[in-house]
């Protein structure tokens, strides 16, 4: 996964210029999203790999599904073939998710915006997640996209990820820890 995040940035570095300059970064982030997916799609998946796939068939599919979703124009459909072409021809289809976060992560910083997944044992009401906006807003310096998802098993506390960092509050982390202190 590291080697495919070091191969997906120069790729994602272009196309996010190649939008940035056409002030179309929503629509190739919905496109680039749109493309990883299908790339990740069990059957495409197992199409990429045959070798009796009609590469080019497989190009202007995984092509079309990205225009479509991501209300990318004429003009900028063709741009978007040509990346998904290049990647087909050097064998890195399977980078696509890897060039989507690359992507939206140049976007983010353009936009000044950080997106935290903020992990919770319960159900966390809107003033609650207000509270941890603020909080990550003034720790970050710039606006906070919070996605909230829930996960019973981390028994009690949170856990957030934005990016690289992960802070992890979550009392079977806590527990985690105990546990390898009194077995050492």
């Amino acid at each position: 996964m590291a080697e495919n995040s070091a191969i997906a940035k120069p790729y994602a570095k272009a196309a996010f210029e190649l939008a940035n300059t056409a002030a179309q970064l929503q629509q190739w982030s919905e496109a680039l999203h749109a493309a990883g997916m299908t790339v990740n799609n069990a059957q495409v998946s197992a199409a990429i790999a045959s070798p009796h796939t009609d590469a080019a068939a497989m190009i202007d599919l995984i092509a079309e599904i990205a225009g479509q979703s991501g209300g990318i124009d004429a003009g900028q459909g063709s741009q978007v073939h040509n990346l998904i072409r290049l990647l087909a021809e050097n064998k890195r289809l399977r980078v696509l998710p890897e060039i989507a976060i690359a992507f939206n992560a140049l976007k983010a910083d353009v936009e000044n915006r950080v997106d935290v997944t903020l992990t919770s044992a319960t159900a966390l009401d809107a003033a609650q997640q207000e509270i941890f906006v603020v909080a990550l807003k003034k720790r970050f310096g710039r606006d906070v996209n919070l996605n909230v998802e829930l996960d019973e098993t981390l028994i009690g506390g949170a856990k957030l990820q934005a990016g690289d960092l992960v802070i992890d509050g979550s009392v079977s982390a806590g527990l985690a820890k105990l546990t390898s202190s009194l077995m050492n």
